[in-house]
């Protein structure tokens, strides 16, 4: 019956939220406004409303629009360095989940000294405590995919050894505010709605079968699988049905949410490693290429059968018996978003790497094995791999 809840954020949740940004308490006066090094939120109008609510706050911003699907640390460290440059005091974030994962990470090295990888636990980190609070965040989310809206977590590549962990995780890192507007989400190509739907989907079905699940994890989780498979299919057939991208919008924000109260699996360490290596892996495509091999690993096991028939039920499956049910479903999703014939050779990978990407794995994201339901070795990792190549 036990958990711990903390989540500060303040969220405006619904289409047309963004134009009550400038209602809002401002934590500074000048802002690092950050966005992709893409052309997404210039081309559909949400960066110049977000530049015109700041203006309307009363607020200086200074642009950074560097940062990559996967962002890496140089991008991080010279964020920092506009930021103290500018005497920036506040961060807003506009972007999908790498926007607003670097920016926890820039936030926290605008005031601190020395490398990012000073103050990261895992693989070469330090591991340093952060000897000053970093600068306060507003996320404005513009994907439905990472929940990082409302976490205090950033996962950042270090480019020089193939390094991709999760950094941060201090109070201080959870967005002050967040902005979880539907109608930015418009835009976003099919494919890259299916991507990021399945990522929010494997963050709540991770922390539910976690051996860190709990009571209040358990209905924040199945809430959010519920509106996965209810919506996604139609988001990524319409992207302007704005029921469906509510509803998807409403389960990334869920899903972002319990994993501050669970823990995530393996199964983001194995794809981290997978992306480390092959950065133009997006993140939510690596994560539907391993999965239906990485959860029938622990249905083989018998890890927790009453939970995948639960699942099974959330995804649509009512009278789900099972375990192997939330595989049905699980597949037929996929199918159903066009996304079931993604392979890892697209993207350049080979079964010679499999086993250097269990061991960078479990290097750098091994506290992440704790979650799983059952012990996994490093041959099962490479298994995992061999079964989901294609």
């Amino acid at each position: 019956m036990s958990f711990q809840m903390y989540v500060p954020t303040r969220i405006l949740f619904g289409a047309g939220q963004l134009n009550n940004l400038s209602a809002q308490k401002m934590p500074g006066e000048k802002a690092l406004l950050v966005i992709s090094n893409g052309k997404s939120v210039r081309e559909n109008g949400a960066l110049a409303r977000t530049e015109e609510q700041l203006k309307k706050a009363g607020v200086e911003f200074v642009l950074f629009d560097k940062i990559q699907a996967n962002p890496l640390k140089s991008t991080v460290m010279e964020g920092a360095a506009v930021a103290r440059k500018n005497n920036c005091d506040f961060i807003v974030a506009l972007g999908g989940g790498s926007v607003m994962d670097a920016c926890k990470a820039i936030a926290m090295m605008t005031t601190n000294d020395g490398d990012l990888w000073d103050y990261v636990e895992g693989g070469t980190g330090k591991n340093l405590p952060l000897k000053n609070l970093p600068i306060p965040l507003i996320c404005i989310t513009t994907t439905a995919g990472t929940g990082s809206e409302v976490d205090p977590w950033g996962v950042i590549t270090k480019e020089e050894t193939k390094e991709k962990i999760g950094v941060g995780g201090h109070d201080s890192l959870y967005p002050v505010l967040a902005i979880v507007d539907p109608e930015l989400m418009k835009s976003v190509p099919p494919k890259f709605t299916a991507y990021q739907g399945f990522d929010a989907l494997f963050h709540s079905t991770e922390c539910y079968i976690s051996a860190y699940h709990n009571l209040m994890s358990d209905m924040y989780a199945l809430t959010a699988i519920e509106n996965v498979g209810k919506y996604l299919p139609r988001a990524v057939k319409n992207g302007n049905d704005m029921e469906a991208r509510e509803g998807i919008a409403f389960a990334n924000t869920l899903s972002g949410v319990v994993m501050t109260l669970s823990l995530t699996t393996a199964e983001h360490s194995l794809e981290h490693a997978m992306s480390a290596y092959h950065q133009e892996l997006p993140h939510g495509a690596g994560l539907i290429i391993l999965s239906k091999a990485f959860y029938e690993f622990f249905i083989e096991k018998h890890a927790c059968d009453d939970r995948f028939i639960r699942m099974a039920q959330a995804l649509g499956m009512k009278d789900a018996q099972k375990p192997e049910d939330f595989i049905i479903m699980l597949v037929k999703l996929q199918e159903d978003c066009g996304v079931a014939d993604l392979k890892m050779s697209d993207y350049g990978i080979q079964p010679s790497e499999f086993d250097t990407l269990a061991k960078n794995a479990r290097e750098t994201m091994g506290g992440l094995f704790a979650g799983n339901p059952c012990e996994m070795t490093h041959e099962d990792c490479v298994e995992i791999y061999r079964k989901s190549y294609k």
